[in-house]
């Protein structure tokens, strides 16, 4: 008679039955997450160098998002010192415009809503805070508000500006810090001393812009062009330091992007799929579990019992 057993058979069917939808879902997870693993112990001998490259990516995003907003502060703060270079521009043209006509008619009228214009310059906010306060952020850095105000003896020109000696500054990755901040006092007291010196010539006994220009106004105002030109010289010149501050950054941001690409390159050739083998694997995985549970299915019927009820 011969023994038929079956417990060893269906233990080795179920062990590989097991394994083929192990893997099977580890195939699957692949191809719906298109990642080696979502754990650092699914990376093995590689976990140490996951771990260490993804610390420079978060550094690096870190950097980039601050050098961002740090761009759109500069692109502010240039708006602004273009302000304040186009309203000295207009009052130096307006005087040029006077000299050539002979007439100061309307020039002090001018001169008034171009110091307005300056002051908002001075007192523009980014982000909800002033541009040029320094550490302050209270309080707008320039509190003049008229001409007149100027000329007053008991004002002197560092009176109207309350900003703090705090220059911004910022770090743009590892090995590079910036000074980024400008104070109104430094941009505006040339260009108040200026103003100042337009409204006391108004009020003394040869002012009165009104009519024809008398010697002692034409003498004057073309005296003025050259105290205009040097404020207009020195703000280009501050512009000019933001817009370099501003490549900078730029370039810097450019060479971050170019790091931050290279890392997501390195972490992806760990840690993203291969597709096409990761579908293979399905593929094969899934034969193997048809091939286990059909296998499972004629053992179940050659069992011991169904011998004995035939």
């Amino acid at each position: 008679m011969v023994r038929i057993a079956t417990n060893s058979a269906y233990s080795a069917v179920l062990a590989n039955l097991t394994s083929a939808q192990r893997r099977q879902l580890d195939a699957g997870d692949r191809l719906a997450s298109q990642k080696n693993g979502d754990e650092l112990k699914d990376f093995a001998k590689n976990a140490e160098m996951l771990t260490a490259m993804r610390t420079v990516q978060t550094r690096t995003e870190g950097y980039l998002s601050q050098n961002i907003l740090l761009t759109e502060r500069l692109v502010a703060q240039d708006a602004a010192m273009n302000k304040m270079i186009d309203a000295v521009g207009r009052v130096r043209q307006r005087i040029t415009d006077a000299l050539a006509t002979n007439s100061g008619e309307g020039l002090m009228l001018e001169v008034e809503a171009e110091f307005r214009t300056a002051i908002s310059a001075l007192n523009s906010r980014f982000a909800g805070k002033p541009l040029f306060a320094g550490g302050q952020v209270a309080d707008d850095p320039v509190t003049a508000q008229r001409l007149t105000e100027l000329t007053d003896p008991m004002n002197a020109i560092a009176d109207f500006f309350r900003n703090d000696d705090f220059r911004v500054k910022a770090r743009l990755d590892d090995a590079t810090v910036v000074t980024t901040g400008f104070l109104a006092e430094d941009l505006g007291t040339a260009m108040f001393e200026a103003f100042r010196d337009m409204q006391a010539f108004e009020e003394g006994p040869d002012g009165d812009f009104g009519g024809s220009l008398s010697q002692a106004q034409d003498d004057f105002l073309t005296a003025q062009l050259a105290a205009w030109d040097k404020v207009s010289d020195f703000l280009v010149d501050q512009a000019a330091r933001n817009g370099m501050v501003q490549k900078r950054v730029e370039d810097v941001a450019r060479d971050l992007g170019r790091r931050r690409d290279m890392t997501e390159s390195m972490i992806g050739s760990i840690a993203d799929a291969d597709m096409a083998k990761a579908a293979a694997d399905l593929a094969q995985a899934e034969f193997s579990v048809q091939a286990a549970a059909q296998v499972f299915t004629t053992l179940r019927e050659s069992s011991l019992l169904n011998v004995l009820r035939a």
